[in-house]
């Protein structure tokens, strides 16, 4: 099949699913990449953890954190399905910075996150991000403004209303009633920009080698492996990556190392057209049609 009747298969698919998809994959040996809207900005969730990370590691580097440091951290108390860790805690907790950043990047833990943004705001993340030539990712505010959706005001019984509301308040251009669905509001980026992104942290210039290394390992350690874990974690390869979820935004970027010195970095950005909150289906079909794009592109 040509690459062009491929993708228009990959689309079709995609949309037949209930997904708008935006999806690249590049090949990190040969710079070759494929991909579907690349270049769209969305929201991105949990994504954010990632440059949260970086700048945290790069930090404690230049000796402006200790890891060693312990942070009293007050609990999370989300009880709606979804947050992890230290969100759903109940009781303060007293958690080393390099500890936090395990559970903020391995187990998604927002509260986690939110401690290390006390202690590199946002902006900062931004900046940091811009000095290491990193562009494309939008770092505007913590986790905890992902806690303040429809989504915590109805119960379980009631959460596809919250997922409608996602889908129809949106506009074309990618703005939205919600401001955590807002490009312009949100902490945002698209599936280049995040590819660019695991590549420096892959094959490192700009990004310390030893932070580079850091990074990979965190992701490596991730446990959410619903979505596109399936389709990449062999006997034969690595799959290092982070997910994002938020109302009908389904994300992740990893990358997949071969035994044979390969590595492909992906992003599969996606927002769902269908108002339910569980949807194995569409996870299924995003890790479907970025094994194809991978596929494809290794035969190239």
């Amino acid at each position: 099949m040509s690459t062009e009747a491929m993708l228009r298969r990959l689309r079709r698919e995609l949309l037949d699913g209930g997904l708008y998809g935006c999806l690249l994959v590049r090949d990190l040996r040969t710079g070759q990449e494929l991909g579907i809207e690349p270049d769209v900005q969305l929201p991105t969730a949990s994504l954010v953890k990632i440059p949260l990370a970086l700048a945290t590691l790069d930090r404690i580097r230049r000796g402006e954190l200790d890891g060693a440091t312990a942070l009293d951290v007050r609990p999370g108390r989300i009880t709606t399905p979804g947050p992890t860790g230290l969100s759903r805690f109940r009781h303060p907790a007293r958690i080393a910075i390099d500890d936090l950043l395990y559970l903020s990047t391995c187990v998604s833990d927002g509260t986690a996150a939110d401690a290390l943004f006390g202690l590199t705001p946002p902006a900062e993340v931004a900046g940091i991000l811009r000095r290491l030539g990193l562009r494309g990712i939008s770092v505007r505010h913590t986790m905890r403004e992902l806690s303040r959706t429809p989504a915590e005001r109805f119960d379980a019984a009631q959460a596809h209303l919250a997922h409608a509301l996602a889908i129809d308040a949106g506009t074309q251009g990618h703005g939205h009633r919600l401001p955590q669905l807002d490009v312009a509001r949100a902490n945002s980026g698209s599936a280049r920009a995040y590819v660019d992104l695991l590549q420096a942290l892959w094959t490192p210039t700009t990004i310390h080698p030893d932070v580079a290394d850091q990074v990979r390992g965190l992701m490596s350690h991730n446990v959410l492996r619903h979505r596109l874990a399936p389709d990449f974690s062999t006997d034969a390869t690595t799959w290092s990556s982070k997910t994002g979820t938020l109302l009908n935004l389904r994300h992740e970027i990893g990358v997949v190392e071969h035994t044979d010195g390969s590595a492909f970095a992906i992003a599969v950005l996606t927002e769902s057209l269908v108002p339910a909150n569980a949807q194995p289906g569409a996870d299924a079909l995003m890790a479907q049609a970025a094994r194809t794009l991978r596929d494809h592109l290794r035969q190239l």
